[in-house]
């Protein structure tokens, strides 16, 4: 099978609902084990859903679905950061897709948005019990340099390690 992997800026409305469904379908598979269903709930509310991704479109952030071979497998959400640094807010893949090397993919057309736009570095936050994905991140070139934990309100904390990938 042809293994033609795309991206997409999500600039309609149809767009971001479809980033919304899938987010909630992979918030809830992959997260509810590591920070449990109400806390899972409560962030795709807050983080994800399609007006809480639409308030985030309009404060500067962008989203790109991710294809492979026109499927549609999961998406980013990036926004220029402070230190001439861009923030990988989001980077999700569904759980049929994985396995793909998709986030290398995708991890590739942001290293050549970075280079088009001039930043030194892509800086991102990660849960410090999201092992896979800490694994993915490291494998990839991340190194931790911080950790920080955030209260989002409702109680919840999200406690992140805080990572970063130098661009040569």
């Amino acid at each position: 099978m042809n293994n033609d992997f795309s991206t997409k800026k999500a600039d309609t409305d149809e767009q971001v609902r479809e980033i919304a469904s899938l987010a909630e379908i992979i918030w809830n598979e992959h997260f509810t084990p590591i920070i449990g269903k109400e806390q899972v709930g409560y962030m795709v509310e807050k983080f994800q859903s399609y007006p809480a991704l639409k308030e985030q479109i309009a404060e500067g952030y962008e989203y790109y679905q991710l294809f492979d071979n026109s499927e549609f497998c999961g998406y980013t959400g990036i926004h220029a950061g402070e230190d001439n640094r861009l923030f990988l807010s989001k980077l999700y893949i569904k759980k049929e897709a994985r396995g793909r090397h998709l986030a290398t993919k995708a991890f590739s057309f942001l290293k050549e948005l970075c280079r088009d736009r001039g930043y030194t570095a892509i800086w991102l936050t990660c849960n410090k019990y999201n092992d896979n994905t800490l694994a993915v991140y490291r494998h990839l070139g991340f190194e931790t340099i911080d950790t920080q934990e955030a209260d989002i309100g409702r109680g919840f904390i999200m406690d992140d390690y805080i990572m970063e990938y130098r661009l040569a």
